[in-house]
């Protein structure tokens, strides 16, 4: 692929409710963009344990991170669900060099990757109500009724919602996973213009 040039320097912060199926858009943007070296899916320090059901992430004790966040080894960090979560900061150099990272956000992190970050840009994922119903039944975590109430939640107000990018996966994997794969390349093609607030729909 092409150089790196700074001024294409992104952060790809994608955002969504439990079951919209975020981390499955991920990663089919991340088989799509494999061979391009400008584009850094980032790898989560978290503080617990590894899943192989959950996000692939580097897991640590309190005390380790604690000791990382120390030690200076975040750009940003935050806690959530009573867990500790950071970004190394080599991601960080990555994007201020030009690369483009996306990374598994939270809304409540928005305010920090904002703070350190040249340029963010946030990606919501949704799905129709009933979808995300049948995904979270079918995790087997919670009963009928914490998923009708989790689904009754209405989703707070966020740093960077004016200028979101919203895509929708009730449809197909495939349609969402390579409309986040096509927002990145038209970042790292120069096409800024094409970066604004749209809805992918899977007909």
């Amino acid at each position: 692929m092409g150089g790196i040039d700074p001024a294409t320097g992104m952060l790809f912060a994608v955002v969504g409710r439990s079951g919209v199926g975020k981390d499955s858009v991920i990663n089919h943007a991340r088989a799509a963009l494999a061979c391009d070296h400008r584009v850094l899916f980032v790898r989560r320090v978290i503080s617990r344990p590894a899943d192989s059901r959950g996000e692939d992430h580097d897991p640590v004790t309190e005390d380790q991170f604690r000791r990382l966040l120390a030690e200076g080894a975040f750009c940003a960090e935050w806690q959530a669900h009573g867990l500790h979560y950071g970004i190394p900061t080599a991601v960080l150099d990555h994007v201020e060099t030009g690369g483009v990272a996306i990374v598994n956000g939270s809304r409540q992190a928005l305010d920090r990757l904002f703070d350190r970050f040249p340029h963010v840009q946030v990606v919501e994922i949704v799905a129709d109500p009933e979808v995300i119903a049948a995904r979270l039944a079918a995790r087997g975590r919670e009963t009928a009724e914490q998923i009708a109430g989790r689904l009754r939640r209405s989703v707070p107000a966020y740093r960077g919602a004016d200028t979101a990018v919203t895509i929708d996966n009730s449809g197909p994997l495939a349609i969402a996973g390579d409309a986040l794969a096509d927002l990145v390349r038209a970042r790292l093609s120069g096409a800024v213009a094409r970066l604004r607030p749209a809805l992918t729909n899977p007909g």
